[in-house]
């Protein structure tokens, strides 16, 4: 089952209990009916019994899929009184308790209801939140602000209504609890119409990173709009900005908001918004997808020059270039070929576009024609959605250069086309609202739409160019056969004797071509039909299913309940209005269509039981006849035999079976550190020579024989030192010391204990010469100095046993 199927069954189950005498009703319950419909909860009691079985039966049917279920609570709020009826489905079905919320609370157009949110002893009145409070808040008191403020997305604030005190803007920013951060922190699309630059200063309370889209409405110029320009754009990343005055924009404004990169929506409607910097500025916009501008009173010059600094193409000043007005020939009058090159080239589709707006696909336009012409003769995006909103009634010759240049342009991707008046235009609506109202004269025409193959909407809301012809409807049904929904001034009147031009049976073109037509809106003058659209099926629609007639005439509902149900044998609804304190009411055609609206559905009853005896034709019985006869044809069978190959596959996957495997092969290190510093040890010795002196005799001695050859065979290689005695020795390593320690003190002692020492040795050798003079000394040289050795054998002194001075 669909989502529509499964919607509109829904609709149908809401309406058949809502309608029933103990059911529950929800569209049609009055004030003092609330109370009762809370009670409506109590499943237990038996009274109640019906609204059991609409539970039972709705909840697993519409809560199953959530997108259906939001389709039919947004139907329900779009109704008449739509969001007291679902304030109260909130309050009476658990089920349906959180999605209706959701949907309640999603869009406010007042801060009011977050301030009645407070408890009752804190406000000043109950009834009057928006006077404010009469104590600050404590941390309790914001559970049921924190609770619902997850539910808001969208917000708007008006000064002008003056209907909330200034004093909650400094409650909210002061009072609030730490964990609330942001007031509405889930809020991504803020409104704010403001007349005082203090009100402009409230609006930075509900700035936020997730904030979306900013809607600015100031009435005034004010000083600190670049201050708050410049703050929002540090704070937020918009996809959307509207800045709507009547005064000029701010002489910094693009460079303000150039940070803001990311903007999928700009609506600027204020003096200067044509300005060639903010052209540059909005086309540089790499992801704008929905431009907003105010063309009223601008002249086309001022128009063109919204252009002048976008980004040209390479070769735009040469003759052969597309753009460029110069033929390479010196002449001051000649002719522009720039429109006729790009006609050209497009139809080939060789243009290449200048590389601005090329993500524009929804555009809204408010001005004279002539401006909007010229506006999207510089555009070559591919438009899905065109607004226009037109002074009305419009110049003839620029309505139908507008149209041939919307199809030349846009005809391969235009999907929806809108038409408005400007609010000044709609002055001429109330005055022909009075007694002394002229009858209706302006005229639109739509002879010239051709080509708009994707065209699948076209609403025309005029209050002046409200006549359209049959020819209109023709030349619309060929050139949109996409078409889905249609509406022509469907709020237009014709008062008596001025009837609509249009017929019932001339609306037969969109019926034959707009297979996909499902809603049409229109006033024309109902009357009866021909045979030849009677006859043709062709000329039946089975898609059409709404129908809005508005103010139209109606003279004799049979025949056009007749022609109804052939045209739209499936309509589903018929709309009129039927207030009679609205203006252009006429009594005898609203008791008409009313006729119609109970009579069309049992025609069409009987339409569909008709067309259902075609498929089971009725056959009359033949006379019984009997005939002899002899088959005389060899019987025969075909017999075949299916000879197929039973064919199997089989696929093995072979696929050997991977082990890894680490194996850490990691070498144990180990550091030592060993100091290897040599150790030194100072030692000093001291090595004087000992200087001896010996006194040799020249005197030849006669030695016997024997006593020579003794000699030779006693004498070694050397002759040792002979030990001295004693007291020779000691007697000078005294006076060494001595002179040691005193030689730098006592010089003049130092110099006479080394003569002494120098004369001592040679008094010893005289002395000892004296005692023995019989013995012979025989001289050898030596390293350290001469030396006397006698024959007598010594003993040697070893050298370790001499002193050392250290």
């Amino acid at each position: 089952m669909s989502q529509t199927s499964l919607l509109d069954n829904a609709l149908d189950n809401i309406r058949r209990y809502a309608t029933t005498r103990d059911g529950l009703r929800i569209f049609r319950t009055s004030s003092k009916d609330s109370l009762k419909s809370t009670k409506l909860t109590n499943r237990r009691s038996s009274s109640y019994y019906p609204y059991a079985v609409y539970e039972q039966t709705m909840s697993p049917i519409i809560l199953r899929d959530p997108e259906a279920t939001k389709k039919l609570l947004e139907s329900i709020l779009d109704s008449p009184n739509g969001r007291r009826s679902l304030s109260r489905l909130a309050r009476t079905c658990s089920a349906f308790s959180g999605p209706a919320l959701d949907v309640l609370w999603r869009e406010l157009d007042s801060i009011i209801p977050i301030v009645g949110l407070f408890p009752g002893h804190l406000l000043k009145k109950t009834k009057r939140p928006g006077l404010g409070l009469s104590k600050a808040p404590r941390d309790e008191d914001w559970q049921a602000i924190i609770k619902y403020s997850e539910r808001i997305h969208r917000i708007a604030y008006d000064e002008s209504t003056n209907t909330v005190a200034p004093s909650i803007f400094s409650i909210f920013e002061e009072s609030r609890p730490q964990k609330l951060t942001y007031i509405l922190p889930r809020l991504q699309e803020l409104t704010w119409k403001v007349e005082t630059p203090a009100a402009l200063d409230r609006c930075g309370i509900f700035l936020h990173p997730q904030l979306q889209v900013l809607n600015l409405e100031i009435s005034n110029k004010f000083a600190k709009i670049n201050d708050f320009l410049a703050d929002t754009s540090s704070r937020t990343k918009l996809k959307g900005f509207s800045f709507i005055s009547p005064t000029n924009l701010p002489d910094a404004f693009t460079e303000l908001l150039l940070r803001q990169d990311e903007l999928e929506k700009v609506v600027l409607v204020a003096p200067g918004a044509l300005a060639p910097g903010v052209g540059r500025w909005v086309a540089a916009l790499p992801r704008l997808k929905h431009l907003q501008m105010d063309l009223t009173g601008r002249s086309a010059i001022a128009v063109e020059g919204f252009f002048d600094e976008l980004r040209p193409r390479s070769g735009d000043s040469t003759p052969s270039s597309i753009g460029s007005r110069d033929s390479g020939v010196f002449s001051g009058e000649e002719l522009d070929f720039t429109e006729i090159r790009k006609s050209a080239l497009r139809l080939t589709g060789d243009l290449s576009s200048k590389g601005s707006f090329t993500e524009l696909r929804k555009l809204q336009l408010t001005g004279e024609v002539a401006n909007i012409a010229v506006f999207l003769k510089h555009l070559d995006s591919d438009i899905t959605q065109l607004d226009l909103v037109i002074e009305d009634p419009p110049d003839n010759a620029d309505w139908q250069d507008l149209s041939e240049l919307i199809c030349d342009r846009f005809a391969d991707s235009l999907q929806s086309l809108r038409i408005s008046a400007t609010p000044s235009s709609k002055f001429a609506d109330l005055v022909r609202s009075t007694s002394r109202a002229e009858p209706p004269s302006g005229r639109l025409s739509l002879e010239r739409f051709t080509g708009l193959s994707n065209l699948t909407r076209l609403d025309i809301d005029l209050p002046e160019s409200i006549v359209f012809t049959p020819a209109d409807i023709e030349c619309l049904a060929k050139a949109c056969p996409k078409l889905e929904s249609l509406k022509l001034c469907p709020l237009s009147r014709f008062p008596p004797p001025h009837s609509p031009k249009l017929t019932l049976e001339s609306l037969a073109p969109l019926v034959k071509h707009c297979k996909r037509l499902h809603t049409l809106s229109v006033v024309f003058n109902a009357g009866a039909g021909s045979a030849r659209i009677l006859q043709s099926r062709e000329m039946s629609s089975t898609s059409l299913l709404r129908l809005h007639v508005g103010h139209s005439w109606a003279n004799d509902p049979l025949q056009i309940t007749i022609l109804l149900s052939h045209l739209m044998p499936n309509l589903e609804l018929l709309k009129w209005f039927q207030e009679k304190n609205r203006a252009g009411f006429i009594e005898q055609h609203a008791k008409a269509w009313q006729t119609i609206s109970e009579t069309l559905p049992h025609i069409q009853h009987l339409r569909s039981t008709e067309k259902s005896f075609i498929g089971s034709p009725v056959t009359v019985p033949k006379a019984e006849t009997a005939e002899k006869g002899v088959d005389a044809i060899v019987a025969t069978t075909s017999r075949g035999v299916l000879a197929q190959v039973a064919v199997l596959d089989a696929s093995v996957q072979f696929s050997p079976v991977l082990q890894d495997r680490q194996v850490e092969a990691k070498v144990d290190h180990s550091e030592v550190s060993i100091d290897a510093t040599p150790s030194y040890e100072d030692a000093s010795i001291e090595a004087l020579p000992i200087y001896l002196s010996t006194s040799v005799s020249t005197v030849q001695l006669s030695i016997s024989n024997n006593a020579r050859d003794f000699a030779d065979s006693a004498r070694p290689d050397y002759f040792p030192i002979r030990r001295p005695h004693l007291s020779t020795h000691l007697l000078p390593s005294l006076f060494n010391l001595f002179s040691f320690a005193y030689r730098f003190a006592l010089w003049p002692l130092s110099l006479t204990s080394r003569i002494l020492q120098l004369a001592i040795p040679l008094l010893y050798n005289k002395s000892s010469q004296k005692e023995r003079p019989s013995e012979s000394f025989i001289p050898t040289p030596s390293s350290s100095g001469t030396t006397t050795h006698s024959n007598e054998p010594t003993d040697s002194i070893p050298l370790n046993t001499l002193p050392v001075r250290q």
